[in-house]
């Protein structure tokens, strides 16, 4: 589908035209937006709460540099514990609520706030509201590298590799081992 200017509301003029609006389309080129809704009902269980993964999109094709999810939950509710070689920011868009930062209570967040979580830190969301908590989680990078367990740092590793199998587990864990056997 072509991308076409929007419409402007009644009374409005429209968008003055621009070089890159006017630039003629390859009729063969793939089109360059996607739009899906964040939507409850399109999220499934994990971490104790429903996500709904953002990106990468079903049919994506190219692999992504960050992911995203939209995550909900229900009033007076908490997340499962969670921990990953990650950075993560969430940027609340409804609800009131505060996160256990390394069992340390953080001050509390509401709609309209970003909350930076570290890499490495364990966090539990709480739903401190009467109403769902929703919001958008980025982390990057996309696939989680692997925590080294020989004492060495996983950017500077020798055998060229991250240390995962692609599952963002170490490649060493007993049921990859179980699976190589």
């Amino acid at each position: 589908m072509p991308f076409t200017a929007p419409i402007p509301p009644p009374g409005e003029q429209p968008l003055a035209p621009t070089p890159y609006r006017d630039l003629p389309r390859d009729p063969g080129a793939a089109a360059m937006a996607n739009r899906f809704r964040i939507d409850r009902s399109s999220a499934t269980e994990e971490f104790g709460l429903a996500c709904q993964r953002l990106i990468p999109w079903p049919g994506g094709e190219a692999e992504t540099p960050v992911g995203a999810m939209a995550c909900f939950l229900r009033p007076g509710g908490d997340s499962d514990p969670d921990c990953h070689n990650q950075d993560e920011v969430m940027i609340i868009l409804a609800g009131v609520g505060a996160v256990t930062l390394d069992g340390e209570l953080e001050p509390p967040f509401r709609a309209g706030d970003i909350v930076v979580l570290p890499r490495n830190r364990e966090h539990v969301v709480h739903n401190t509201g009467d109403t769902e908590l929703s919001w958008v989680s980025l982390y990057w990078p996309l696939r989680e590298p692997a925590l080294p367990t020989d004492g060495t740092d996983s950017a500077n590793r020798t055998d060229g590799t991250d240390g995962t199998d692609g599952t963002n587990r170490p490649d060493d864990t007993a049921e990859n081992k179980e699976v190589a056997a």
